[in-house]
């Protein structure tokens, strides 16, 4: 097992007994960014935010750590 590997399983499982947390942390940053930007690039954030709330959500496999609906 590689350094990689490790480092997606310690991932994997924080997402998995903090999903609810690392969506909403998600959410913030993006809520930051998109403020510091006056929103000029909104949809953007919101597209990227959703893309990485998709891919650490299913770094188990399953798509069911992080609510969808939490923007």
């Amino acid at each position: 097992m590689g350094m990689f590997d490790n480092m997606k399983d310690k991932a994997a499982d924080l997402v998995n007994e903090h999903g609810e947390q690392v969506g909403e942390g998600l959410d913030k940053a993006g809520d930051f960014v998109d403020e510091k930007t006056g929103g000029k690039y909104g949809d953007k954030i919101d597209q990227g935010t959703d893309l990485a709330k998709d891919q650490l959500d299913n770094l188990d496999g399953e798509n069911d750590d992080i609510p969808d609906d939490q923007s």
